[in-house]
């Protein structure tokens, strides 16, 4: 039997994220679509899922959660305690809350809502094409069953890591959840390079990106070290060398560090206030 026989899924808020995930579970085959109801304050947010993907919608976040087995909750950060508030005491006390809010501790949408089945989860924007990564973690109320289905939900998207210490998912935040920033940051400025060489910006745009694609391929399938698969092309006072040494010149190593340092020390800070 499917693990998803007789649940009925709930989106309180329904971004572009949870339709990413919308649409992972229908290509996984893992609901029906009448099986899901999306909520959001704009009616025509609501009736264009309805029309794109045949799911249910509705403005009312509080029936959304009586009606659902699996609530998952993504909202935006600031607007997270007013629907806590909303919902609390409509959800199912066997229930299982799946929350996608960035910066938003187990502990406060726990206290908020009292309820203690929670998944937490930081996924990251690959996922609308189901090549997302997923760093989640459970409390100690989660059934074996919730754990597997929550589990399958984040398949839908792409990969999934489940660990235990919940701050974790600050690390995870500055490093997978952010991370696609950093490489389209790194493909604009390899493109702007290009293009500053004489190449076309479609061109210039293709080779990157190709580049890229190749490149993590092929260090996926490589049981090689990314430094043993640098070396492979790096020749002894050749044009890989020459620029290696630019950038290593310039600290790229250390400026990427601080950055992804940077963006944890936020990401706590962001939890600290959710706690205030």
């Amino acid at each position: 039997m499917s693990k998803f026989a007789d649940v009925t899924l709930s989106f309180l808020g329904s971004g572009v994220m949870a339709e990413a995930m919308i649409s992972g579970i229908l290509n996984e085959d893992l609901m029906e679509p009448a099986q899901m109801i999306a909520s959001d304050p704009r009616e025509e947010r609501g009736q264009e899922l309805a029309k794109r993907y045949g799911v249910r919608p509705t403005t009312d976040n509080r029936e959304a959660a009586k009606a659902a087995e699996i609530v998952i909750v993504s909202v935006k950060p600031q607007v997270l305690p007013a629907v806590l508030g909303e919902v609390r005491g409509a959800i199912k006390p066997e229930g299982l809350i799946l929350s996608i809010v960035a910066g938003a501790r187990i502990g406060v949408i726990a206290e908020s809502l009292g309820h203690a089945a929670i998944v937490r989860v930081m996924p990251n924007t690959p996922a609308q094409i189901g090549e997302g990564m997923s760093v989640w973690t459970a409390t100690s109320a989660v059934s074996d069953e919730q754990r597997l289905q929550a589990q399958s939900i984040l398949r839908a998207l792409g990969e999934e890591v489940c660990l235990d210490d919940e701050d974790y998912l600050d690390m995870a935040t500055a490093l997978s959840g952010t991370g696609p920033a950093y490489v389209f940051l790194f493909m604009e400025a390899m493109i702007d390079a290009g293009v500053h060489l004489g190449f076309s910006r479609r061109i210039a745009q293709q080779l990157v990106l190709q580049t890229i694609r190749g490149s993590v391929d092929f260090a996926r399938q490589s049981v090689a070290h990314p430094a043993e698969l640098r070396n492979m092309v790096t020749s002894p006072g050749g044009t890989s060398a020459e620029a290696l040494y630019q950038l290593e010149k310039g600290g790229f190593r250390t400026v990427l560090s601080r950055a992804i340092w940077a963006a944890y020390q936020k990401s706590k800070y962001l939890g600290e206030l959710s706690s205030e």
